[in-house]
């Protein structure tokens, strides 16, 4: 399975959840760590991997051949993002607005652009323990982290549980991250913003017609803001983890849940075998 945990806002806790899942099911299942939020990566201050291999990831942007330009402006023309500009005998490229679409040395009638590429980020290849480590790094300054996340699902081992650690939000490099994915965990936190958001994340996960599930983090007695929402949109609530001193004691020393607090494997191993269940009926029922 490929299970991506996301959430609508960030510090609800996914890479407390992504890490304490990952430790609480290896000895029971072949698991892979993907940390797709490759602005700020941070499972590995949890699992301590191995870095084996480092691999750059490139864009093509595109390069002039100023021999064959005769600056009639069609590259600059089909740009759909405003990276070209042709100005008298010169043409400007602005690497970082080019997504690398091939549109302009596609379309040039002189056939004077080619494509070099320009390297935005890196994918890095470890172990920790038994779990298989993937995790992707986005250049700083660096405003497009697509390229870099499907670089990084490009490593997903089909012969493993792939759990995806998924950037905070709603936007495209969450609709990256989760597309195509088995099912999506939504953590959330019960505050007025942790519910608007967590709507904000089940109406995308809906869009990519991913099935979810939701993990109430830092549940407080009495608080049914986000069981009641979930009750009405049918979103089964599947785990809760109280607000507890302790468990952000541990956090802040980059010990996770299940690490720190051992009891709590049986309850991530509970949890995975639930998403297990929902999986197999769903396609069941395909």
């Amino acid at each position: 399975m490929i299970i991506a945990i996301a959430s609508g806002k960030g510090g609800t806790g996914k890479t407390l959840v992504a890490t304490s899942l990952a430790l609480s099911i290896k000895n029971e299942q072949k698991v892979q760590l993907l940390d797709c939020d490759v602005e700020e990566p941070n499972d590995h201050l949890f699992l301590n991997p191995v870095i084996i291999k480092s691999e750059p990831v490139c864009i093509p942007v595109p390069k002039v051949d100023y021999t064959r330009c005769t600056f009639c402006g069609e590259c600059a023309r089909v740009c759909a993002f405003k990276a070209i500009a042709v100005v008298p005998q010169s043409v400007l490229i602005f690497d970082q607005l080019c997504h690398g679409c091939g549109a302009c040395s596609y379309l040039c009638p002189e056939k004077a652009i080619s494509e070099e590429g320009r390297e935005m980020g890196v994918v890095e290849s470890g172990t920790a323990g038994d779990i298989e480590f993937i995790q992707g790094r986005l250049t700083v300054g660096e405003a497009m982290p697509v390229p870099v996340i499907r670089r990084v699902k490009e490593k997903i081992n089909p012969d493993r549980t792939a759990l995806l650690d998924v950037s905070p939000g709603t936007s495209c490099p969450v609709v990256e991250s989760v597309r195509n994915c088995d099912y999506c965990l939504l953590v959330t936190e019960p505050t007025p913003f942790g519910l608007h958001d967590l709507a904000l994340a089940v109406e995308t996960v809906r869009q990519l017609g991913v099935p979810c599930g939701v993990i109430i983090n830092r549940a407080v007695s009495g608080e049914t803001r986000v069981h009641d929402f979930c009750q009405r949109e049918k979103i089964p609530v599947l785990l809760e983890i109280p607000l507890d001193r302790e468990i952000a004691r541990l956090y802040s020393e980059g010990v996770t849940l299940a690490a720190g607090k051992p009891e709590w494997q049986a309850d991530f191993t509970g949890l995975y075998n639930k998403i297990k269940g929902a999986v197999h009926e769903r396609s069941r029922r395909a």
